[in-house]
């Protein structure tokens, strides 16, 4: 009897497993040739990308990099913090509706998850390739670890972290919210450890006057949900035009609110430049040389132009004129300040370092500012992080069904629903 019913049981799981991959293979059929297109474009920047990553290794960093011993980290460093400080804000946004139990952030509660996922593996990828033996430090950050190294901590604690968050995202898939409810919380726990300590990396630096600061850590929480609030908005959006469906009142709600948050960490963050620039002038020689490039110098358009302006000013105007409603704008609104979010660690990254260490003792070798410009090869690799994200969006919509959620609250949740349907067909 027992062997019957197990025979039944495997028979079923079977069963279940081609019906799914047919369900799939249907899916993938049905998609128009433009949705192919872009996953193709996609896919050949990410082989690309990850091709010229390769070709560095064999040819050595230093002949293909542009980074040096007076500034040895570059973009592929920045490109590493903007992916890891987006994953980190698309987990905190997420975890307002799935472990906080907010209702209203709910609908984006499973793309935000994934999406935390993949910009934390682009992060990985990019790092893989600037580090010049990434399987030994791998190796040697579990047998030899060093706990008073922030460095090993920010490895061991996004380790933790992406675990966490893809163990949340596969109970999601499978309806068991509760045990995705507490990965969901340890992934939050990891996650804000983690990214503080990545800014304790740059904080904790002495001999880098332009970083040297207890506010770092905060700093790159705080932009963290803002990154992450900009995020889930470009892509939800994308991702209703990908699979061309009208969004429904509770992902507009969703949205609006999250556009909301947005205002306020985009003016908590416009706070935070404005004093970091104020104490500033008031510290040492080689922190007022570094604000200077940054303000009037060689980095001027970058921090005018694109961290201001892309990444706080016009998107702030557009999400307040929006008020949250208006998808086209508050579409823009994110795009405008994922751009300006990036430019925002390359000049951490890069400003940070070009003011010699011995700058401010007259020596002639290094009385002048250091410059740095990314190589072809660095510049693919950061295109195959962007790319990789890119394609695994695409393929993510077909493969989880437009991140659909169940709805498992019971009345006043559905009641919600109908009446903001009623009323947007009564305005």
């Amino acid at each position: 009897m027992a062997e019957n019913v197990t025979k039944v049981a495997e028979a079923t799981a079977e069963v279940g497993v081609l019906t799914g991959w047919q369900v799939l293979v249907d899916r993938l059929a049905r998609v128009d040739r433009g949705y192919y297109m872009l996953l193709g474009i996609f896919a050949l920047i990410t082989a690309v990308g990850i091709g010229a990553g390769v070709h560095a290794k064999a040819i050595g960093s230093s002949h293909a990099y542009n980074v040096t011993r007076e500034v040895p980290w570059g973009i592929l460093i920045s490109t590493y913090v903007f992916f890891v400080v987006t994953s980190t804000g698309l987990c905190l946004i997420s975890s307002i509706g799935h472990v906080f139990g907010v209702k209203d952030f709910m609908p984006i509660a499973k793309r935000s998850v994934f999406l935390s996922i993949l910009t934390i593996v682009a992060g990985f990828m990019v790092i893989f390739f600037e580090i010049e033996n990434p399987l030994r430090m791998a190796l040697y950050n579990v047998i030899s670890p060093n706990l008073t190294s922030n460095i090993w901590w920010m490895g061991t604690l996004y380790g933790a972290y992406l675990f966490f968050m893809i163990v949340e995202f596969i109970f999601l898939q499978i309806d068991k919210h509760k045990v995705a409810m507490y990965a969901g919380l340890l992934g939050v726990v990891s996650g804000i450890a983690a990214h503080s300590n990545l800014g304790a990396v740059f904080g904790m630096l002495h001999g880098r006057e332009f970083w040297y600061g207890p506010y770092m850590p905060i700093y790159f929480i705080a932009s963290a949900m803002m990154s992450g609030c900009a995020t889930i908005i470009f892509f939800t959006y994308l991702a209703y035009k990908v699979n061309k469906q009208k969004m429904d009142w509770t992902m507009k709600r969703a949205l609006e609110v999250t556009t909301k948050v947005g205002i306020l960490l985009t003016c908590i963050m416009m706070f935070f430049s404005a004093w970091k620039i104020i104490t500033g002038f008031v510290g040492g020689e080689a922190k007022v040389e570094a604000l200077n490039a940054l303000l009037s110098g060689s980095y001027a358009v970058n921090f005018w132009g694109f961290e201001v302006m892309a990444g706080m000013v016009i998107p702030l105007v557009l999400f307040l004129i929006s008020r949250g409603r208006n998808l086209p704008m508050i579409f823009s609104a994110s795009a405008l300040m994922i751009v300006g979010i990036f430019f925002m660690r390359y000049d951490l990254v890069v400003v940070g370092q070009i003011v010699p260490v011995y700058y401010e003792f007259g020596v002639n070798e290094y009385s002048q500012l250091l410059s740095y410009s990314p190589s072809v090869h660095e510049v693919l690799v950061v295109l195959a992080g962007m790319g990789f994200v890119g394609m695994s969006f695409l393929l993510g919509e077909k493969v989880f069904s437009g991140h659909r959620v169940r709805e498992h609250a019971h009345g006043e949740s559905q009641a919600r629903a109908v009446q903001g349907e009623a009323a947007g067909l009564a305005s």
